[in-house]
């Protein structure tokens, strides 16, 4: 069943007000999966971070010696990203767009960071996804992490839409000629800033573009 969620929790200006708040809204800190999992990137290959906010996945991916874009519809977001990234004495090409107004460009990336990017409907996450996968060249990988349908349950993150939330099959049939390299259902304590805080219902996912 659909849920849309209320145009205040995904307008760029919603985030905009929420960014200006003090400090980092999910922490200055990488996730944990993405910093798992970030090996499976070799110094200087480059990688985008889909939707990255105030920029904690970028810059700390740009501090182990990639490349990195970043993009994220919130110029507050992406203004303190730039500052972040200075402070830590790396660079990393930030552009204040959203998912379909992004110039996303074909077969240029290695890897695609996609953490918790479940502002999307189903319809705008087909589109996504399909993006997402075109944009990474042959044997590219994808690291992914978001909330299961089980976090309805927590309420400690995440859109409160099961429509918006994941399971195993749905990454499946939306990366179906992806080789799924790790895919894992799990529970944890997050601790990311405000916005994500509590015990959570988890899914990690890295696949390779064949």
């Amino acid at each position: 069943m659909s849920c849309p969620l209320p145009t205040s929790n995904v307008s760029p200006e919603a985030w905009d007000l929420r960014y200006r708040s003090k400090g980092f809204w999910f922490g200055d800190k990488p996730n944990g999966w993405l910093a798992k999992h970030a090996s499976h990137w070799s110094s200087g290959a480059h990688v985008l971070c889909v939707a990255d906010g105030e920029g904690r996945n970028s810059v700390w991916l740009a501090q182990q010696g990639l490349r990195v874009d970043a993009f994220d519809p919130s110029s507050v977001g992406m203004a303190k990203a730039a500052e972040l990234a200075d402070s830590r004495g790396v660079c990393v090409n930030f552009t204040v767009a959203d998912c379909d107004s992004y110039c996303w460009p074909h077969g240029s990336f290695d890897g695609v960071a996609a953490i918790f990017i479940q502002f999307a409907d189903p319809r705008m996450r087909e589109r996504l996804f399909q993006r997402m996968v075109d944009s990474l060249r042959p044997g590219g990988v994808m690291v992914l992490q978001g909330y299961t349908v089980a976090q309805l349950a927590y309420g400690t993150g995440g859109p409160p839409c099961a429509s918006h939330l994941y399971t195993r099959d749905l990454l499946h049939g939306l990366l179906p000629d992806m080789e799924i390299l790790a895919l894992e259902e799990y529970e944890a304590h997050l601790a990311e800033g405000a916005g994500h805080l509590g015990r959570s219902a988890l899914v990690g996912l890295v696949a390779r573009k064949p």
